[in-house]
């Protein structure tokens, strides 16, 4: 009987994840398309440019997911798009026909589609719609019922660890568990935005132990594009950072969202830090042996000798270019005779000496 560990991957919009994967990057859109159906093309467009892996929406039913009093509840301010928030949220939502084209643009576009559900009935809306993975928010870290329901579409499932405790992050990946491998825990921390104190990057090696059977990431609130890359650093095979457009359009997400000049340096450095890590072995580059040639040292003759003269420490000098005997041999070759005539500040080769 073997007590190891079976890592589980992930197969999301046609790309494997998996510990030690290049790190899978999700265009957190959200409702920054300010409920603009073009826009929120756009911004998938954008996005797949940016080199990201794929893009994710929200879908609520906000009849079912508010109590009365809160769907209408005055929401007067300067991020509303309705007079209560009911109707900001229903002016932010777009139906089957939109969903269906969204999709198909993220899929011409060659990047997953995701999106979040907050409720039951969303779910239905989006297993219909086929969609290439869910995500479940921070705040329904604790809905066993959601989670139960969304684990058992047998779809990839990423689950935000934001405002919960240890004891409900493993209640949540046990739910999840029941039904399906296919997990993400991602961390994350419930701030908007996060101040970079706040973070606790190191949380990541923690989930990383906890949890070593299922995939562990980054969900980002933080400005900027440094916590990204520490994240994958410390283990997060998946960053989720939000995606605007323009961070002063109207809206509450704008502000800590990546803009696409934004994002496209956060890829980059992500691609960057597979390329710089190698293999951890040292080997000579062939670049690094030109270096060595120009900028190197050798031992040197400070001035002529005839053959049969005995070296002394006093007739040999340390200078560049390199080429020749490397000066940590320079003990070594003190007291032989030379077997030729040599001239002053003539390169000293193995080949001069007896």
């Amino acid at each position: 009987m073997t007590n190891e560990v079976v890592m589980t991957a992930m197969l999301v919009g046609g790309k494997k994840i998996f510990r030690g994967s290049p790190c899978f990057v999700i265009a957190e859109i959200g409702h920054n398309h300010q409920g603009d159906f073009q826009k929120a093309k756009e911004m998938i467009r954008s996005a797949a440019e940016c080199g990201v892996d794929a893009v994710k929406f929200q879908k609520r039913d906000n009849r079912s997911l508010f109590t009365k009093a809160m769907y209408a509840k005055p929401y007067d301010n300067e991020n509303s798009f309705g007079k209560t928030y009911g109707e900001h949220r229903e002016f932010l939502e777009f139906g089957w026909d939109q969903y269906v084209e969204l999709k198909e643009e993220a899929h011409r576009c060659k990047v997953a589609f995701m999106c979040t559900p907050f409720d039951v009935t969303s779910v239905d809306f989006l297993e219909k719609l086929d969609i290439d993975g869910y995500k479940i928010a921070s705040g329904d870290i604790t809905n066993t019922h959601l989670l139960e329901y969304v684990a058992r579409k047998g779809r990839p499932v990423f689950v935000s660890t934001g405002a919960s405790t240890m004891d409900e992050i493993r209640s949540a990946y046990k739910c999840i568990k029941l039904h399906n491998d296919q997990i993400c825990l991602l961390h994350a921390v419930s701030s908007y935005p996060a101040n970079y104190n706040d973070l606790n990057l190191r949380f990541i090696e923690v989930l990383r132990h906890e949890f070593p059977d299922v995939i562990i990431g980054y969900s980002g609130h933080d400005s900027g594009i440094l916590a990204g890359v520490v994240a994958y650093m410390l283990g997060a095979t998946v960053l989720e950072k939000h995606f605007t457009l323009n961070r002063a359009w109207k809206g509450t997400d704008h502000r800590f969202s990546l803009e696409p000049v934004g994002m496209r340096k956060q890829v980059r450095d992500l691609r960057r830090i597979d390329e710089s890590l190698g293999s951890g072995l040292k080997v000579l580059q062939p670049f690094e042996v030109e270096f060595r040639a120009k900028l190197g040292k050798s031992l040197y003759f400070k001035g002529a000798h005839k053959a049969g003269h005995i070296l002394a420490r006093e007739d040999v000098s340390i200078k560049a270019p390199g080429g020749g005997i490397p000066p940590y041999d320079l003990e070594r070759i003190i007291g032989k005779k030379l077997v030729k005539n040599v001239a002053e500040e003539h390169l000293l080769t193995m080949g001069d000496l007896e």
